[in-house]
């Protein structure tokens, strides 16, 4: 799974960079502050959660399991459907699109408890 999550966190780095930019040059003046707004907070939740996926690709080479492993890919998913919605909301206006973005929020917070599980059976 390292090289997995570790391709993960370089894609979703990769990407949540071009996006802020993209956001940043691209969007200003195009969008409404309020949907900006929308955008970047897609943007942030994207790249803490990819120096957390990078975190887990790094931890399961110390600590393999199915915990940590449930982590890292409730994170990947948790940013494709959390900020990913963002995203298309912002861009398309469908705002019919806000309804997926909590099952990203909750798989960030299933990550975040299977990384916390983890730690609690270290011995």
């Amino acid at each position: 799974m390292l090289r997995v999550f570790l391709m993960l966190a370089a894609f979703f780095g990769f990407t949540g960079v071009a996006l802020g930019a993209f956001a940043a040059h691209g969007l200003k003046g195009r969008l409404t502050e309020q949907y900006l707004a929308i955008f970047h907070t897609g943007v942030t939740y994207q790249l803490v959660h990819t120096l957390a996926l990078f975190g887990v690709a790094l931890l399961a080479t110390h600590l393999p399991g199915r915990l940590v492993t449930w982590a890292g890919v409730c994170f990947a998913v948790g940013i494709v459907l959390f900020s990913g919605s963002l995203y298309v909301l912002t861009m398309t206006g469908i705002s019919k699109l806000g309804i997926i973005t909590p099952f990203g929020g909750l798989a960030f917070l299933a990550g975040w408890l299977c990384l916390g599980l983890a730690a609690w059976r270290l011995s």
